[in-house]
């Protein structure tokens, strides 16, 4: 059983984890500068980093009271970096539109927006996961799951603690592979391959 928090778009590392029973952490305090409200992608230029703006989002608010900031224009920003990156890819025809209704849906708050995206990843990849939302925040130091919460984090090599290995598939752009892209890279470029791509990942 993994513990972990809800993230914008993840990352393949943070869906292998969905192969085993997931706990998503609901009442945690918001974490500035995580994957809870951003994720990469890959275009013509490079790494994008996509950023949602929230409305006082500091360290002393609970994760399911953090708010959207709309007077930001992000999702027109987020939508057409992401055809702009992925818009010639094999499979964007196939997931592009459920991913832009969810996107331009104006969900007030970030938590319900992460879960909505990642029930439609989990469909796509057509993970079966038995996952829930925590009934109450645990430390890490009485609660008996594999404790994930703020691992996979843009500033931390969290491979030194999750064994897993990302296995290379033919991106858009580039030479050289690039890892932890928004799952929404290997979806557009793998399409049904997806999946057994992610897994493959894992250790055993």
């Amino acid at each position: 059983m993994k513990l972990i928090e809800l993230q914008y778009l993840p990352s393949p590392a943070y869906l292998a984890l969905f192969e085993d029973k997931v706990i998503l952490e609901q009442h945690e305090n918001f974490e500035k500068q995580s994957f809870r409200n951003r994720c990469k992608i890959l275009g013509a230029n490079g790494i994008d980093q996509l950023s949602i703006p929230v409305k006082k989002g500091n360290s002393k608010q609970n994760i399911r009271e953090v708010q959207i900031d709309y007077t930001q224009k992000w999702t027109n920003r987020h939508w057409r970096a992401i055809q702009s990156a992925y818009g010639k890819a094999p499979f964007f025809e196939f997931y592009s539109e459920e991913f832009k209704t969810i996107i331009y849906q104006g969900h007030t708050y970030l938590f319900d927006l992460n879960l909505e995206l990642l029930t439609l990843c989990l469909k796509f990849l057509q993970i079966d996961s038995k996952w829930e939302l925590s009934s109450e925040f645990q430390t890490k130091d009485d609660n008996d799951s594999d404790d994930f919460r703020s691992l996979i984090h843009p500033k931390k090599d969290y491979y030194e603690r999750y064994s897993y290995n990302p296995q290379p598939y033919t991106q858009l752009f580039g030479k050289a592979f690039v890892k932890d892209l928004s799952v929404l890279d290997i979806l557009f470029c793998e399409g049904p391959n997806a999946r057994q791509t992610i897994m493959k990942g894992l250790a055993h």
